[in-house]
């Protein structure tokens, strides 16, 4: 998908501190003393325009989220839901998700999300994948705790199911089509666009 470029998002971002952490490197290992509390950090890779953080964020204000984002202008706009009104448990960061290790200490995590994720479709680019092998060692280090995924693609489920397997990991729930589901699902909005157009794919495991 098309990903709409912002006017100024980076000058933007630089103030939108403190939701937005601007060197969060400096972090790494003292995550919990931006929050000013102990309680577990969960972190969403790929956040996009923030509706499921934020909505998880708002509804377990025990927990502490981080957003991490690669693309300014896809951020900014998360960030302008909440202006000056945003949780006190929610953070965002802007960030390449190849380099986790730069930001966070071994088990700082308690649990991961992966929402709709970049397919990357051709095989050259399989690597890219968030759920490569590349990814999970990176995410065996740093959490310690759960880690769902969602995508609508079916070619990206099922290399994500054979690549968990072949990482040894311990698969806690699978479905093929997680709407069909009577439970609350907190949903993003590339969720809500698509999934009256085919079936969510979900995997919930541990490394």
């Amino acid at each position: 998908m098309r990903r709409r470029n912002v006017h100024n998002a980076h000058e933007r971002l630089l103030n939108a501190a403190p939701l937005v952490v601007l060197e969060p490197t400096s972090y790494k290992g003292k995550w919990q003393s931006l929050f000013g509390n102990d309680n577990e950090i969960h972190l969403e890779i790929g956040m996009g325009k923030g509706k499921f953080i934020i909505e998880l964020a708002r509804r377990n204000p025990n927990i502490n989220y981080l957003g991490l984002e690669k693309y300014e202008s896809v951020l900014i706009q998360a960030c302008d839901k909440l202006k000056d009104n945003y949780p006190a448990n929610l953070h965002f960061i802007c960030f390449d998700a190849n380099n986790l290790n730069e930001l966070f200490k071994e088990k700082e995590i308690k649990k991961l999300y992966l929402n709709f994720s970049d397919p990357w479709p051709k095989s050259r680019h399989a690597k890219r994948r968030l759920t490569s092998s590349i990814f999970l060692n990176q995410y065996k280090t740093i959490i310690d705790g759960e880690i769902e995924f969602k995508t609508d693609n079916r070619p990206l489920f099922e290399y994500s199911i054979i690549s968990l397997n072949d990482f040894h990991a311990t698969f806690l729930d699978l479905s093929l089509d997680l709407h069909s589901r009577e439970e609350d699902i907190i949903t993003t909005e590339y969720e809500d666009k698509f999934s009256q157009k085919g079936v969510i794919y979900f995997i919930r495991f541990t490394l």
